[in-house]
C-alpha cells in the first residue's frame, strides 16, 4: 500500500498538474470504485482544483464549492497521468478524470477492489476519514511519545495503526524498528526514555530519506513506480538476505496477506520470533536463536551434500548411470552383439537359445 512518503510524492506530482486546473470530464469505469452516493462524482465537472492534502495515506482533491474528491488507493491503486483521453479505457482503469492539460487515471491491479473513491461537502464531510494519527514529522517527542504508551500494542502494531500514528504501513514500520533496533514484538508500555528516543528519531529520519529519495527519483515526473519493494530497503521485503548492518540473514513473521521482516541480531538480541503458523506446526523443532538457526541450516547443507549421487568407476557422473561401451558396429545397427560358438550355440546378450 502506498505510505507518507508515495502520498507525498504523489501529491507534488499533482499540485503541479491539475492546481488551478477545471476538471472538464469525469468517468467512473469500475462502479466498485464510487463508495458514496450525494454528491455525485459528475458535480464535479466545471469545477477548479483549489489545493491538495493528505489525509493519513489517503489524497485529498479540494474543489470549488466545498466539494471534496477522497482517493484511498489501498494495496493495489495506483495514479497514472496520461497526455490525452484514451480511446478505450484499459482492463485496470477504475476511474478517469480528465483536465485541459492531460487525463488522471486511477488503476487497480487485481480482483478484490479495495481501491474507494468518495466525494464529500466540507471540512466535516473530510474529518470523517480522518483517522486521526498524528503526524510524526510534525509531531514533538512528547506527543509522540503520549501517542505510543497510550494503549498497550506491539510496536508493530502501534506503528501501522492509523488512530495512533498517520500514514506508516508494513513496509516503512520494518524499516522504522530496523533503524531504532527495537524489536517488532516489545510492547509499548515497556520502552523506556531512550527507546522512544530512538523510534522517534528513526520515524522522523526514514520517512523523511524516502520522501526525499523518491521524489529526487521522479525528477519532476509523474511517479510511475510506486510499489512497497525497494532496492536499498534494509529489511522489508528481504527475507532470507543479508542485513545490511551485520550481515546476519532477515527473518520474518507472516501472517495473514503481511509479514514482518526483521534482523534478529540488531532488534532481537539473536532471538528468533515465533511465526504465527509454522512455528506452532514445528513445535520443539522451531529454532529460538540465530545458532541454532545456524546449525540446522549447516546440518540440512550437509545431509543434502551426502544424499548426492557420487559417480563410480563407469558411471556417468552427471546421471550415476553406468556407460556403455558399445562396439560401433553394434552401435550402428542398433542390434544385439552376438557371438557364435562351436557347437552352434547362439549366444545374444542377456539371453540363451538351444541349438536346433
Amino acid at each position: 500500500m502506498p505510505e507518507l512518503p508515495d502520498i507525498s510524492v504523489y501529491i507534488d506530482s499533482l499540485e503541479a498538474r491539475i492546481a488551478g486546473r477545471r476538471l472538464e470530464r469525469i468517468r467512473i469505469v469500475s462502479p466498485f470504485v464510487v463508495r458514496s452516493v450525494e454528491p455525485a462524482p459528475e458535480v464535479l465537472e466545471g469545477l477548479r482544483v483549489e489545493r491538495l492534502e493528505r489525509l493519513g495515506k489517503r489524497i485529498a482533491i479540494g474543489f470549488e464549492q466545498d466539494l471534496w474528491l477522497v482517493l484511498h488507493l489501498m494495496i493495489a491503486g495506483r495514479l497514472r497521468w496520461r497526455a490525452r483521453w484514451p480511446q478505450r479505457p484499459g482492463r485496470q482503469t477504475a476511474a478517469l478524470l480528465g483536465f485541459d492539460n492531460g487525463v488522471l487515471a486511477l488503476t487497480e491491479a487485481g480482483t478484490k477492489k479495495r481501491a474507494s473513491i468518495h466525494v464529500v461537502r466540507g471540512r466535516d464531510g473530510l474529518a470523517e476519514h480522518d483517522r486521526g494519527g498524528l503526524e510524526v514529522l510534525e509531531a514533538s517527542p512528547q506527543a509522540f511519545a503520549a501517542a505510543l504508551t497510550r494503549r498497550r500494542h506491539t510496536l508493530k502494531r502501534a506503528l501501522t495503526d492509523p488512530r495512533i500514528l498517520s500514514g506508516i504501513g508494513n513496509a516503512y514500520s520494518d524499516e522504522i524498528l530496523h533503524r531504532a533496533r527495537l524489536s517488532p514484538v516489545r510492547l509499548t508500555d515497556a520502552l523506556d526514555a531512550g527507546a522512544l528516543e530512538r523510534l522517534y528519531e528513526a520515524c522522523r529520519c526514514v520517512l523523511g530519506e524516502w520522501t526525499e529519495r523518491l521524489r529526487a527519483e521522479s525528477a519532476g515526473g509523474f511517479p510511475e513506480k510506486v510499489t512497497a519493494f525497494r532496492e536499498g530497503m534494509a529489511v522489508h521485503g528481504r527475507y532470507g538476505e543479508p542485513c545490511p548492518v551485520c550481515g546476519t540473514k532477515i527473518q520474518r513473521i507472516r501472517y495473514a496477506a503481511n509479514e514482518t521482516n526483521y534482523c534478529p541480531r540488531c532488534q532481537t538480541g539473536g532471538r528468533v520470533l515465533a511465526d504465527r503458523s509454522l512455528s506452532r506446526l514445528l513445535k520443539r523443532d522451531w529454532p529460538r536463536t540465530i545458532d541454532e538457526l545456524e546449525r540446522r541450516e549447516s546440518g540440512h547443507r550437509r545431509a543434502d551434500a551426502e544424499l548426492e549421487p557420487r559417480a563410480t568407476k563407469g558411471e556417468d557422473p552427471g546421471t550415476g548411470r553406468a556407460r556403455r561401451a558399445a562396439k560401433p558396429e553394434a552401435a550402428e545397427s542398433g542390434r544385439r552383439e552376438v557371438t557364435s560358438r562351436p557347437d552352434d550355440t547362439r549366444v545374444a546378450k542377456g539371453r540363451r537359445r538351444r541349438p536346433e
